[in-house]
């Protein structure tokens, strides 16, 4: 049976690093209280020169390659972002115009940090229909550009970066299930109020907080526990496997607390779970596929692995991914 995989990976982080004592400098924090509540130790944060734009074309390249899938072979890119370079054109397009893929169409879609798992939902559904296609898949964000640098609560999770996979058809790997699903009656739990047609930029009145992310984090990490194990558990059952069945979970990598309490409730041991976010932070739609390609990079992911990918997002969106490496 033809399965929709991913046939290469690749990664692009900005060059300069923001430390725990280099927020201890800007806001009311220390490197403690940040390691112990959300297991991060640093953040990659956009310099002058660095755009979307730049890193998320940078991940498509290095896919491209490890795929062996030339930039006008590709039919089509899909970028998970909400955070691209502007409000139109979309991401993908600037990246296709970056590669020359001038062959594929693009687009974005916006799932927040769920946004990867979604596009590679909408690939598999791509491929089945027509097992000749290439197709791109980016989750790539610049949260420092929606950062409130002076709200010491969101300022010590986000950081910037992106990754990217190449989806194409395969008999023997690939995706064996996937399981999306969204609860907007929580959707200002995680969000950015304003910068939108309701409260479009300039809007007179709007405070300028209102154009950055807000976030109830005592509420968010109850509902991520929830949903990603719900996500989870589904997406296994969909492919007649249990938690024990998986070599490697990739989650979105959110908050170290999140991650343990997950893995703990499905019962899979941490040393199956890739965990970065001590370096990079919460990147949003591109955690997981900086993680991914890290982990291939470094041969930890073999051939004939089983990967659980798994996710939650502003929206509220979740969603897991199972597929055969």
């Amino acid at each position: 049976m033809i399965k929709a995989a991913i046939l290469g990976t690749g990664r692009c982080v900005p060059k300069k690093i923001l430390t725990n004592a280099d927020l201890e400098k800007m806001v009311d924090t220390s490197d403690e209280w940040i390691t112990t509540r959300t297991g991060i130790k640093e953040r990659r944060i956009v310099s002058e020169g660095e755009t979307w734009s730049l890193l998320a074309t940078e991940a498509s390249r290095q896919a491209l390659e490890m795929a062996q899938v030339a930039p006008q072979d590709l039919d089509i890119i899909i970028a998970a972002t909400f955070t691209s370079d502007y409000r139109l054109p979309a991401g993908a397009c600037l990246v296709q115009q970056a590669l020359k893929a001038y062959k594929a169409t693009a687009f974005d879609l916006a799932g927040a940090c769920t946004g990867f798992i979604y596009g590679l939902s909408i690939a598999e559904k791509f491929i089945k229909d027509n097992p000749k296609l290439k197709i791109l898949v980016i989750g790539a964000e610049v949260l420092s550009a929606v950062t409130n640098w002076e709200d010491r609560s969101t300022c010590v999770l986000f950081g910037d970066g992106a990754g990217a996979a190449v989806v194409g058809a395969d008999e023997e790997k690939g995706i064996l299930s996937v399981y999306t699903g969204s609860d907007p009656t929580v959707w200002d739990l995680l969000c950015v109020p304003a910068g939108g047609s309701l409260y479009p930029p300039f809007k007179e009145g709007v405070p300028k907080e209102e154009y950055f992310v807000k976030m109830k984090g005592n509420e968010v990490f109850k509902y991520a526990v929830r949903y990603m194990e719900e996500a989870a558990r589904t997406v296994l059952e969909k492919a007649g496997l249990e938690p024990k069945d998986i070599d490697w979970f990739i989650p979105h990598q959110a908050n170290i607390r999140i991650i343990n309490m997950v893995a703990k409730r499905l019962g899979i041991p941490l040393e199956k779970v890739i965990v970065n976010i001590e370096k990079y932070g919460n990147t949003s739609a591109a955690t997981i596929p900086i993680a991914l390609d890290e982990a291939v990079r470094e041969g930890k992911i073999k051939r004939g692995d089983l990967i659980l990918l798994d996710a939650f997002g502003g929206g509220f969106t979740y969603g897991a991914i199972v597929l055969k490496w």
